[in-house]
């Protein structure tokens, strides 16, 4: 589903959504090195594609969450059970979205990396609303620059995925796979193949032969490293230990 390969073009209604954050994490996900916190780690799709030495997935302290026993720790929406500077990388993927105190976040995350970590962090931009009511914000390409360089990161690479005609027929998809929902799985599977598969073969074909749009485009992906200061520390005595909450 995350990392989806030639079946997913025929049946897969998020295949360009999935195909091209994969290619992009995949690239930048090379730069996070040592020891890397995946914040909101969901069963973490993407673990094999960083170059890290250990990796540590925390979620958000949830029934659900703590059900799936995907993640390594989990915290409170505010606090990161870890002490300062104990990562040398992080990513967050397709999670500020849902953070409705996005400066509190992007300071925990630098709090917990070493001077000069690196962040790896995708956002979508032209999307629709997904997991209600938890979904809060949409950012610019220049709204996530502003607001990770006010929170103590310096932008290293910023990319958009879907900035061409495949956008559309990614949306399309989108819109069949919500609201054309069929009971019947064999009704399901039939409108996959009349309208999934064309779409993508077609948006494939398309996107050879039109413009790039980079001004309509999916996604925000944005690799910064945390500024070498002192001036986002924060009081240590309000994290909890990590044992209170990893296993």
């Amino acid at each position: 589903m995350f990392l989806p390969g030639l079946v997913g073009l025929l049946i897969n209604p998020f295949y360009f959504a999935r195909k091209d954050l994969a290619a992009q994490i995949r690239d930048l996900g090379q730069s996070l090195k040592g020891k890397t916190l995946d914040v909101g780690c969901g069963s973490k799709p993407y673990q094999r594609l960083c170059n890290s030495s250990e990796y540590v997935g925390m979620e958000l302290d949830t029934v659900e969450n703590r059900k799936k026993k995907l993640a390594d720790c989990f915290y409170d929406g505010h606090r990161f059970p870890f002490k300062a500077e104990t990562f040398d990388s992080a990513m967050a993927s397709q999670v500020l979205e849902h953070v409705f105190n996005p400066n509190e976040f992007l300071c925990e995350i630098y709090r917990v990396l070493k001077p000069g970590g690196s962040l790896l962090i995708t956002v979508p931009f032209t999307w629709d609303e997904h997991e209600q009511p938890v979904d809060y914000a949409r950012y610019s390409s220049f709204g996530l620059r502003s607001l990770l360089e006010n929170n103590g990161f310096d932008v290293i690479l910023q990319r958009k995925t879907l900035g061409d005609i495949r956008i559309l027929f990614q949306l399309v998809n989108c819109y069949v796979q919500k609201a054309i929902m069929i009971r019947s799985l064999f009704l399901h599977v039939l409108l996959t193949f009349l309208v999934v598969a064309p779409c993508n073969i077609v948006g494939m074909i398309l996107s050879r032969m039109t413009p790039r749009n980079p001004d309509l485009y999916l996604d925000n992906i944005v690799l910064a490293k945390k500024r070498r200061s002192t001036a986002y520390a924060v009081d240590e005595s309000r994290i909890p230990t990590p044992g209170s909450e990893c296993h």
